[in-house]
């Protein structure tokens, strides 16, 4: 069989499946499962056309980095075989631990992070696919030797991110969150085993971390996507408080089991194939199905925020500058409370206050390297100019019922 196949993608033409091994990872159920899970959540309440996954974005970044090493190699980065093998492997399934809906439900259901997840489910497959897993693992975690790959996989001018940007954009129809992937991979240089980029590409880096802010002001921390997310945490919030009695035969078992226990990443560890076969089935749907059974469920919280969610009369939500005033509050609470005849405990439980923040740049963490014309290593931070900003946005809202 020939596993060399060329995939079609919307936003770079063809993908290459450059090694068997990646073949047959991509055909594994665990990565098959990222066929379900969208890539933004619930964004698709705002911009219909954001129904792409976290398959297509897996690829994706999978595509990226075979054009990064190629680029490198021109640039006489010694990068064997091997290395360029594991390092798509890493980033191919960079993302295979996601819970449903992504981010938005993340440590929800399963008492771990979607990394943590997937470093387990990559330690899982070198048990069994061999010593190119371990390989690709210590790169993911930033244990290999040379560490520009680690870069690319993870860091403030990583694969993943000029991928779902790219991605993003190109879904949601957001022209401003376009970024130039390509002129950004061919401005990459390796000096010393890390990851540089040449003074000429400043520019690119700056349009990158520009619409990276658009990006997550107007289409991730959209306030109707958000107000979507914080309903469907809701939910299953209200699930766990929930006898398990009380939830039979409203849920999707996978939801159940997970649900009626508390299931942390040494659970997995512990119990890999059982649980990592349930895992499997867990995705975008089995939420979907459990919210559909929910909207006839006898408790009002449950009932009015899944029907409220299945049907798209979402809660509203209003960002502040500052700390949201106690007397807007209380006068938010009080016409929910009359409009939908609910005592003062319901209304507590459907009404949300919290914050939010972002920075364009953080140059505490990895900052970006510079090579400048006379050859030196600046960070990037040196360079900067308006419109990036180096300070954090911090932002609060309210979430809460029309009234």
């Amino acid at each position: 069989m020939n596993k060399m196949k060329l995939i079609n993608d919307p936003v770079y033409g063809l993908i290459h499946i450059r090694t068997p091994l990646i073949f047959d990872l991509i055909e594994h159920p665990l990565f098959q499962r990222l066929r379900r899970i969208k890539q933004t959540g619930l964004t698709h309440l705002v911009y219909p056309g954001s129904q792409h996954t976290r398959f297509h974005h897996a690829l994706g970044a999978m595509h990226l980095m075979g054009m990064a090493i190629d680029e490198l190699r021109s640039k006489q980065t010694d990068i064997s075989e091997k290395e360029e093998e594991a390092a798509l492997i890493a980033v191919l399934l960079h993302d295979i631990g996601h819970s449903p809906y992504s981010h938005a439900l993340e440590r929800l259901i399963i008492d771990a992070d979607h990394e943590a997840i997937g470093k387990m489910i990559m330690l899982q497959f070198a048990k069994t696919l061999g010593s190119q897993l371990d390989l690709a693992y210590d790169m993911f975690t930033g244990k290999y030797h040379r560490p520009f790959f680690h870069q690319l996989i993870s860091g403030q001018l990583d694969l993943d991110r000029l991928d779902y940007l790219s991605r993003d954009s190109f879904y949601t129809g957001v022209a401003e969150g376009v970024v130039g992937h390509d002129r950004i991979l061919r401005m990459l240089r390796v000096v010393d085993n890390k990851l540089v980029v040449e003074e000429k590409g400043l520019y690119s880096i700056e349009k990158f971390l520009v619409a990276r802010r658009i990006m997550y002001w107007q289409v991730y921390l959209h306030k109707t996507a958000l107000a979507a997310e914080l309903m469907a945490k809701a939910v299953i919030r209200l699930l766990r408080e929930q006898d398990p009695t009380e939830r039979t035969g409203y849920l999707a078992p996978e939801l159940e089991f997970f649900l009626s226990k508390k299931v942390t990443i040494q659970d997995f560890r512990d119990n890999p194939d059982e649980l990592l076969a349930i895992f499997s089935d867990l995705d975008d749907i089995s939420v979907d199905y459990s919210i559909k059974r929910l909207q006839d469920h006898f408790y009002t919280p449950l009932s009015f925020l899944s029907t409220h969610l299945f049907h798209r009369k979402l809660h509203k939500l209003r960002w502040s500058d500052e700390p949201l005033e106690d007397e807007m509050i209380n006068d938010i609470r009080k016409k929910c409370q009359e409009k939908y005849d609910w005592s003062p405990e319901i209304a507590d439980k459907m009404i949300w206050l919290g914050s939010e923040t972002k920075a364009d740049y953080n140059r505490e963490d990895d900052e970006i390297q510079i090579l400048t014309k006379s050859e030196e290593i600046k960070p990037f931070s040196s360079f900067l100019e308006t419109p990036v900003r180096i300070a954090f946005n911090k932002k609060y809202y309210i979430c809460h019922p029309s009234v």
